[in-house]
This record gives C-alpha cells, structure tokens and sequence, in this order.
C-alpha cells in the first residue's frame, strides 16, 4: 500500500496479529553525532540504572570507535524511533567462531514495536559485521526478558545456553544493612 500501513498479517513464531509500516516511512541508517540526545534517551529506557554522563560517554565511543557501530530507525519528521548497538567481539559465549559480531543493545520505541523496524536494526548490524569477515552474530538478554527473548527467536537466533551469575558480599559496603 503506498504511502501508509498494509494489511495485518500473523507472525507465526510469536502468534500475534502485526501491521507492517510501509519500509519507506521509517529509514534504518548509521547513528550520527545530531543523534546524540534522542539515542540518549533511549538508552535510558533501555538501562535506566545508568546515568544520563554515562550513556553520553557511551554515545561519543560509538560515534569514533571502528569496531563498534549504532544503527538508527529515523522517522519522517527526523526524530529517532529506535537504535541497535554492535560491536566486533573476539569471541563470545555460544558461538563457534573468532571473531563474532554481538548486538550489545537494541531498542524500538512502543509505538513502533513490533512493526519489523527492530528485525531491520539488527539486520542491519549483521550486515555490517558480515562485512567486517564475521560469520556468526551473538546476543544476549536477562533469564527474565521474554520478550527479548521471543524476538531473537523470531528473526532466527537461537538460545545456545543459560547462565546464572552469582555473587557474595566478602566485606559489606557502609550503606548496605546487614540481612
């Protein structure tokens, strides 16, 4: 349909009713410096334990570093509606080969879930890692994030493996009461 939404269609790997937004309306491109404040607030949806420094700090390494890439989902009016964070890991948990392209951070503002515009962000990303001689791309999420979960599966990953990390308290910090 041109210029507007085509017909619902199912996604038969997560079983719910979609509607695909015409390809042309929201652009995936390379994450640019005038970026900047739109891909920080959504990072601090994405990690809100983070500070707003952090994820500017973060945003500048992205924007210089080679072995790293941001891919944005830019709207018509130029605002961001997304953005995928990827970077060229020697090896990583699950794959098989060296190196590894890893998505390290993924997000779609809600009123754009689950339209296709996170599958083109990683799409993306792969692409680029592809072409720096990576055979494989590696992901993760929390044991708790179905969600994510449910959407790495629908574009293909597969869950390799699960992991618990632990820890215990050797010298309790000042703030923290005793249990």
């Amino acid at each position: 349909m041109r210029g507007g939404w085509e017909k619902p269609f199912i996604a038969p790997s997560i079983g719910f009713s979609m509607t695909q937004p015409n390809r042309a309306a929201i652009r995936i491109r390379r994450a640019r410096a005038s970026d900047r404040d739109d891909w920080v607030r959504m990072r601090a949806l994405l990690w809100p334990d983070c500070t707003v420094e952090q994820h500017r700090e973060e945003v500048a390494e992205y924007l210089q570093e080679k072995a790293a890439v941001a891919f944005v989902a830019a709207r018509p009016d130029g605002r961001l509606a997304g953005f995928v964070e990827s970077t060229i890991r020697p090896e990583a948990e699950g794959c098989d080969t060296r190196p590894v392209g890893y998505v390290e951070g993924w997000y779609v503002d809600a009123d754009v879930r689950r339209h296709g515009v996170g599958r083109r962000l990683v799409r993306a990303a792969e692409r680029w890692a592809r072409g720096l001689g990576c055979t494989e791309m590696g992901s993760d999420c929390l044991l708790e994030n179905d969600v994510s979960l449910r959407a790495h599966l629908a574009m293909g990953y597969e869950e390799r493996e699960r992991l618990i990390h632990f820890r215990r308290w050797l010298a309790r910090p000042l703030a923290r009461p005793r249990l």
